[in-house]
């Protein structure tokens, strides 16, 4: 299996440039194992969290490439032990067939209960991927109906922030301008 790497791309809020983005993968037959799109720290900027599983110089170059979209800022790779993943995740599950274990399989993996119906009950976590999957595998026996992930977000753990990265890039073109 092919290692995991996610990429944090910059850009411009702009329509059309997520069908521009995911085509870049596509071109590649890469797949894209988790996308979530949303405002970043900076005012106006956009951030990409893209989850894919390739070699690392293959991730380099799909970097590079979105780098060459106009409204894409900077796009960085990273690797697993660089990120803090996290995602949310809600399960539905039947009432006739919990099991006696249910309420303490829920706060034994850190989710809670967020709805109770006479037909149904449903979780939610907020986990890492693998906490994810440790929660959907302990809940299987007590009969998920319904499982949905928001897809991973993830911060880095080096200090550099996109501000500093910005503030390079204006400099730059200021001494060259």
């Amino acid at each position: 299996m092919e290692p995991q790497h996610t990429l944090s791309v910059f850009t411009e809020n702009r329509v059309g440039l997520l069908g521009r983005v995911t085509a870049v993968f596509t071109r590649r037959t890469i797949n894209i194992e988790s996308l979530t799109v949303s405002e970043s720290e900076v005012v106006g900027v956009h951030r990409f969290t893209i989850v894919v599983r390739a070699p690392r110089a293959q991730a380099v170059k799909l970097a590079a490439q979105l780098e060459r979209q106009v409204e894409v800022l900077k796009a960085f790779v990273h690797d697993d032990v660089e990120v803090v993943p996290r995602e949310l995740c809600l399960f539905k599950l039947d009432v006739s067939r919990l099991g006696p274990s249910f309420e303490e399989d829920v706060v034994a993996m850190g989710a809670r209960i967020v709805t109770r119906e006479s037909a149904f009950v449903i979780v939610e976590t907020t986990s890492s991927p693998s906490g994810t999957g440790a929660l959907r595998a302990r809940l299987a026996r007590h009969g998920v109906v319904e499982f949905v992930s928001s897809g991973c977000v993830a911060l880095t753990r080096p200090m550099k922030t996109l501000d500093a990265f910005l503030d390079e890039v204006e400099g730059a073109r200021r001494s060259f301008g």
